[in-house]
């Protein structure tokens, strides 16, 4: 990761959030200056996406989708193009996050195809990659997650990118990997970008709340976390916009 990449706090709202409650969230968040050191994006639902854009942006944060369909348009009822995304604001997308993975049944091909659906219009994917408590428990961590990564093998050289590891087990269950798991498997995920001809951040994702935050971004190789429950609340997710800061000044 280039030394000039600032760390990257980008929240996860999942099916969570009306409108009112987005202009509560932004009337209370951009009351805090923006840190030079850090960048901060936010991915509500679709249907906020319009509405929130103009606003972020004026107040210095990235909007991101939380899933992209892997066509430009057509017939595919109930699924959100690239293009689409790009006309709301986005320059993020997440994709293959473990809830996508086991309740819809993504596969790492799926995945494959909207990252060149995303790349083809501008959008920067997040990728996602986890393990389950039953695969870490059994050894195989590293495996899986070479698996997930393996999707990047023949991907454009620079082509904007940015990497979530997200245990399973860690994900809204208010567990958190220790400092030494977070920071062996980061050095085992840059190692595997690295091999696959890639440079980029790598973040850290599951259950970071303002109390963990700064202990795990001064893990090495962790340039940023993917929030979920504690981005939906404006103090929390400022929390640990800050804790970043100090881990990173």
């Amino acid at each position: 990761m280039s030394n000039e990449t600032r760390h990257l706090i980008a929240g996860n709202w999942k099916m969570n959030g009306a409108l009112q409650e987005a202009k509560d969230f932004m009337d209370a968040f951009g009351q805090n200056p923006s840190p030079d050191h850090v960048e901060i994006a936010l991915m509500p639902p679709f249907t906020l996406l319009h509405s929130m854009s103009d606003r972020l942006a004026s107040m210095g944060i990235m909007l991101g989708a939380q899933n992209v369909y892997n066509e430009d348009k057509g017939a595919f009822t109930g699924s959100i193009c690239p293009l689409m995304l790009r006309d709301a604001g986005c320059h993020y997308v997440i994709l293959g996050h473990s809830e996508r993975r086991s309740i819809i049944g993504e596969s790492n091909a799926k995945i494959r195809s909207k990252m060149n659906a995303s790349w083809l219009h501008g959008l920067e994917p997040i990728l996602c990659i986890g393990e389950t408590l039953e695969q870490r428990e059994n050894g195989v961590t590293n495996i899986i997650l070479a698996e997930q990564l393996a999707i990047l093998k023949g991907a454009p050289k620079g082509a904007p990118l940015t990497v979530a590891y997200e245990p399973v087990w860690a994900i809204g269950t208010g567990k958190t990997a220790s400092t030494e798991q977070v920071t062996e498997t980061h050095a085992f995920v840059h190692q595997e970008l690295q091999r696959l001809g890639h440079d980029c951040r790598v973040l850290y994702g599951g259950s970071v709340n303002p109390g963990n935050a700064e202990e795990l971004m001064s893990c090495p190789g962790v340039e940023g976390a993917l929030v979920g429950g504690a981005s939906l609340k404006a103090d929390s997710f400022m929390d640990i916009v800050n804790a970043t800061v100090k881990a990173v000044s």
